[in-house]
């Protein structure tokens, strides 16, 4: 069994054979074992706009996630497994974690013996690049699909408004409709398949 914590529970992790779904309303925050986890925590409060829209900043305190990341962390240090976030995410550094480089690669993030890489979701699905950063712990740290992927401009976009507003505008927003939001969050099956097999293998 594998734990699949802070997930959305109609998302790519429901009804897999092997996979425990803990979505906010079950509150992973308390998972308490014994299964390895592949951990998604929010991120809201850790990027970059974790104070709030930009038309109305500092309306939250940055890392204000509910002790999710923390207890996500926990997780996987005592369990094994492997932990989600956006590159770049300041959760890094405030828990003590070494940066990875984009260019790829595992680096050791900690002294507890865990792994820290950069990569991009768009090598296995997603429709923007989504640089990501993993850290895993008490797993065998895979070969990824490294470095960085092509620039990816809606075409109809680029050849009405230009080069700029294609770059501003991105992939998802041109093709999410109404539905950016969750496509952008999205895991990607392929992605999550390599997260989950990273898990199965904690020792």
């Amino acid at each position: 069994m594998i734990a699949a914590l802070y997930v959305d529970p109609a998302g790519v992790y429901s009804n897999l054979a092997g996979v425990e779904v803990w979505d906010e309303a079950r509150d992973a925050r308390r998972y308490a074992g014994p299964w390895p986890v592949v951990a998604h925590p929010p991120c809201q409060r850790w990027g970059r706009f974790w104070h709030g829209s930009p038309r109305k900043p500092h309306q939250y305190k940055l890392g204000d996630d509910g002790g999710c990341f923390n207890a996500a962390l926990a997780s996987v240090r005592r369990w094994g497994g492997v932990l989600e976030h956006p590159a770049d995410s300041k959760a890094w550094a405030a828990h003590g974690l070494t940066a990875p480089a984009r260019a790829g690669g595992w680096v050791a993030a900690d002294q507890h013996g865990g792994g820290a890489c950069y990569v991009e979701q768009g090598f296995y699905g997603h429709a923007a690049r989504k640089g990501t950063w993993l850290y895993a712990c008490r797993v065998t740290l895979p070969a990824l699909r490294w470095g960085r992927g092509a620039q990816r401009l809606d075409p109809v976009m680029l050849a009405r408004h230009g080069y700029e507003k294609a770059r501003r505008k991105g992939m998802v927003a041109m093709v999410g409709g109404k539905n950016k939001t969750q496509i952008r969050n999205a895991t990607p099956a392929e992605f999550r398949d390599l997260l989950l097999a990273m898990a199965r293998g904690a020792v």
